[in-house]
């Protein structure tokens, strides 16, 4: 089966920049989602359309379509209080903020007492990303899954 709209999609990933190794789902259960939902970088959702189970591939995408350019201007001030991720910030360590648009990623630039200063750029963003892909299982989705818009089971959504 052919990954399309709507299909459940297993892969485990390798994620690498210019520099080496970032990141892979090897070490951890393998990546589950619903293609055609929102979850994954456009670039990615791209590269699996039509894909199968088995299939092994490496796409290197571009900034623009991984986490996108870096803006200069995106240095904002936040309360140290609405940090999620650890319990004493330094500069460089990434934290989650909850806003509008949902949980967001955000880079420590500077800590005083109650404020921080922060990144809003994505840790990643402004970097050319390659992605070593293994497809593991190819499905269709359940109507629950579709009903709820995310994929069910081991590395996807749980209630």
């Amino acid at each position: 089966m052919q990954i399309s709209n709507n299909s459940v999609v297993q892969f485990h990933y390798t994620l690498s920049d210019a520099t080496g190794e970032i990141e892979s789902s090897h070490n951890h259960d393998p990546i589950l989602y619903l293609h055609g939902q929102p979850g994954l970088i456009d670039g990615l959702v791209e590269a699996l359309e039509g894909r199968q189970a088995g299939d092994n591939f490496s796409v290197t995408l571009t900034a623009d379509k991984a986490y996108g350019p870096r803006l200069d201007d995106a240095i904002q001030k936040v309360q140290v209080k609405r940090l999620q991720g650890a319990k004493k910030w330094k500069p460089g360590m990434v934290a989650v903020i909850q806003t509008d648009q949902g949980p967001r990623q955000v880079t420590i630039v500077k800590v005083g007492l109650s404020q921080a200063e922060v990144d809003s750029n994505h840790p990643l963003a402004g970097k050319d990303l390659t992605f070593a892909i293994e497809i593991l299982d190819v499905r269709e989705a359940s109507e629950e899954e579709l009903a709820h818009g995310h994929a069910h089971g081991a590395g996807g959504h749980h209630h």
